[in-house]
């Protein structure tokens, strides 16, 4: 809570994954007037339990969306919502309780996955379509797989960076070497994979940053 304090969230969907599925923060969004949208796993037990049960004999989705069949996976997201526990569950300010299924199978090998994931809002269906939760949760976790390449490839997470504008800086620096990567990587090509290659190949580093006469070639390079 002490770091959204000098931020204007008024109006704004503040999201979290289970560790901040907290009723104190909750209730301090709402008290800025801001919206809450959160997941809902073991460390909410009861809370967990009682959405599980309601959509256990779920019928027909409220929103089904089928995503580009890009990066190798055709994949398919379905939510189902609800207000039934507004009034039961102990959590402050509920709008609706949901559901996401994700289905993916995988163009190559025909591999199926499928996950579940239970959330809480304290927008109501007036406020917040079905449409438009599968969207927030899309972004959430958009954000979550950034943090996770750079804390991965970097162990960002551990870094002694602290004082003054340090961890701000070589944040951006570090988003602005991922985001160079990406952009040349291979489809089937991790950037883990292409931070290893150049690290043995370091004059790709200056031809990726374009400031060599070779930069013209990177396409057909890594």
């Amino acid at each position: 809570m002490p770091l959204l304090e000098g931020c204007d969230i008024a109006g704004k969907d503040v999201t979290g994954d289970a560790l901040l599925t907290q009723r104190a923060l909750a209730t301090y969004l709402i008290e800025r007037q801001a919206h809450y949208y959160f997941t809902i796993k073991g460390n909410q037990p009861a809370l967990q339990h009682d959405i599980a049960l309601l959509f256990e004999q779920r019928e027909a989705a409220d929103f089904v969306e089928i995503a580009p069949a890009d990066h190798g996976r055709i994949e398919t997201r379905r939510i189902g919502c609800s207000t039934a526990l507004n009034a039961y569950i102990d959590f402050p300010y509920v709008g609706q309780v949901f559901l996401i299924e994700r289905e993916s199978i995988d163009k190559k090998t025909g591999e199926h996955t499928r996950e579940i994931a239970l959330g809480v809002t304290s927008r109501t269906p007036q406020q917040a379509s079905p449409q438009r939760l599968l969207a927030v949760n899309r972004g959430h976790w958009a954000i979550e797989s950034v943090h996770y390449i750079i804390d991965w490839n970097y162990d960002e997470d551990r870094s002694r960076i602290r004082t003054g504008f340090g961890p701000e800086n070589i944040t951006r620096l570090r988003r602005f070497a991922v985001g160079i990567l990406k952009s040349f990587q291979k489809p089937t090509q991790s950037v883990a994979e292409l931070m290893r290659k150049l690290c043995f190949r370091t004059r790709l580093v200056f031809d990726y940053l374009r400031i060599t006469k070779n930069s013209h070639t990177l396409q057909c390079g890594l």
